[in-house]
């Protein structure tokens, strides 16, 4: 379950830094670890709360959807000594998490850019 979670976790981390600096070359650059690193799990999940209010396309409303189950199961499963997973229900979610990541790079650029934004950057 915890591999499941991190694994969207770290392709949103990948993914921001990816918008906000760039890929290739810039993936050597101290300012895209640092945007990588910028992720935040509570906060990211309270971002991904508000999607469906400001007007995402739905494959970024779900793609957040699902970030924040995972993030909620992660919890479940590694801080609940009660909770138990089958097989078969880990399977149907990281075939979850596999599609929330495909239909999210459907998405148009700018999008998720303002979701990158959305979930890195505290508004005031």
């Amino acid at each position: 379950m915890s591999t499941a979670y991190y694994a969207l976790f770290e392709f949103l981390a990948k993914e921001c830094a990816d918008l906000l600096v760039g890929t290739g070359q810039a993936r050597n650059y101290p300012c895209w670890r640092h945007v990588h690193r910028a992720l935040d799990h509570g906060f990211a999940k309270g971002a991904c709360g508000q999607v469906v209010n400001l007007n995402f396309p739905p494959m970024i409303i779900q793609f957040a959807d699902m970030f924040t189950q995972m993030q909620e199961q992660r919890h479940n499963a590694d801080y609940d000594p009660a909770a138990r997973y089958t097989r078969a229900e880990v399977l149907t979610l990281i075939d979850n998490v596999e599609i929330a990541i495909a239909d999210y790079r459907t998405a148009p650029r700018q999008d998720k850019l303002a979701f990158a934004v959305l979930v890195l950057l505290k508004r005031r």
